[in-house]
């Protein structure tokens, strides 16, 4: 018998056992013989606090501080609008405007932009040290990690849970992109969770690594300088299945030619290119709570692609949420 189970080795399920394990007796069972093979380890590793949903933006404020040492590396991200559109959403952010020409001061490649901000707020994430230490805290904490652990079985017992033959209390589906397969193991209703595939690529450039992340602020490309290369992406959200997720020639392709449509590098070919899953609910916004009618069966999903920038915040709300320390978020619950 264990108090909580959390299913789910990414920087979701790690954070939130760990925050759990300080006062409840936590086991982590993770599918594949390494954690974070998925979605967290192929991140791009930026925390942006101007970006995405209103609840996600304000947990990535809060996150900042919890972040601990030697995680967060500043590195200002240039917001581009190229079109009236952009020009639009632009001045919805909470950011510095630039002229182009201070923009291309500070990225001499950059073609002159419609218009242009710098976000002095956003830094580089260490992802794998964050992950590391959730890791070490879940240990110190006398938490248990089952790797190679796949879920074949999951089923509610009297008031609680069976996974894989260990009986729980509380389930905490932190699986990502097959957090609906679960459910439905369980028996239990799903949330709508859409895998979405993100493709990036390091191409091959003569970079220097001063210069900032340069995305379009309507989210149709990004890229900044990477080991020695240029890290690109078309910010493409192409619906999977879940899934090891390959990178598809054509968004590579598609990066290529956005990237040099707004700069004079005039790239050619990549170095290696990956891709992972970001899975959203309708609203985007996380999922953190249980259905009223399947109490015990926590989900902890949706995290999409601000999952790392804002797991600190989440992992404390979510602990406290599901050890009754405070209420469901009528935000995050299940709807």
């Amino acid at each position: 018998m264990v108090d909580v189970l959390v299913i789910g080795g990414g920087i979701a399920g790690v954070s939130i056992a760990c925050e759990l394990a300080a006062d409840a007796q936590v086991i982590l069972l993770e599918a594949e013989p390494e954690l974070a093979r998925h979605t967290t380890g192929r991140s791009a590793a930026i925390y942006a606090p101007t970006y995405g949903p209103p609840t996600v933006r304000q947990l990535t404020r809060e996150s900042e501080p919890l972040f601990g040492d030697g995680v967060l590396t500043p590195h200002p991200t240039l917001w581009l609008a190229l079109d009236d559109d952009g020009v639009d959403h632009l001045r919805e952010l909470p950011v510095e405007p630039l002229t182009p020409r201070e923009a291309v001061e500070l990225c001499p490649p950059l073609r002159p932009p419609l218009a242009v901000a710098i976000d002095t707020s956003c830094m580089d994430i260490d992802v794998m040290a964050l992950h590391a230490r959730y890791v070490r805290g879940l240990h110190e904490r006398g938490g248990t990690i089952h790797r190679n652990a796949r879920v074949t079985e999951l089923r509610r017992d009297g008031g609680g849970w069976v996974v894989n033959g260990i009986r729980t209390d509380v389930v905490v589906n932190a699986a990502g992109a097959w957090a609906d397969e679960l459910a439905a193991l369980a028996g239990v209703p799903t949330i709508g969770l859409r895998p979405m595939r993100r493709t990036i690529a390091l191409a091959r450039a003569t970079v220097d690594p001063a210069w900032p992340l340069v995305s379009d602020v309507v989210d149709t490309f990004y890229f900044r300088p990477e080991s020695g290369h240029l890290l690109i992406s078309p910010a493409d959200e192409t619906p999977s299945e879940p899934c090891d997720a390959k990178p598809d020639e054509v968004d590579v392709a598609i990066a290529l030619d956005r990237v040099n449509a707004v700069t004079t590098l005039n790239l050619r070919s990549v170095h290696t290119a990956w891709a992972g899953l970001r899975s959203f609910v309708a609203d985007r916004e996380p999922v953190v709570g249980a259905w009223p009618d399947h109490p015990g069966f926590v989900f902890y999903a949706g995290q999409g692609g601000y999952g790392i920038q804002m797991a600190p915040a989440l992992a404390r709300t979510g602990a406290d949420i599901i050890l009754g320390r405070v209420p469901p978020s009528p935000i995050m619950s299940p709807r």
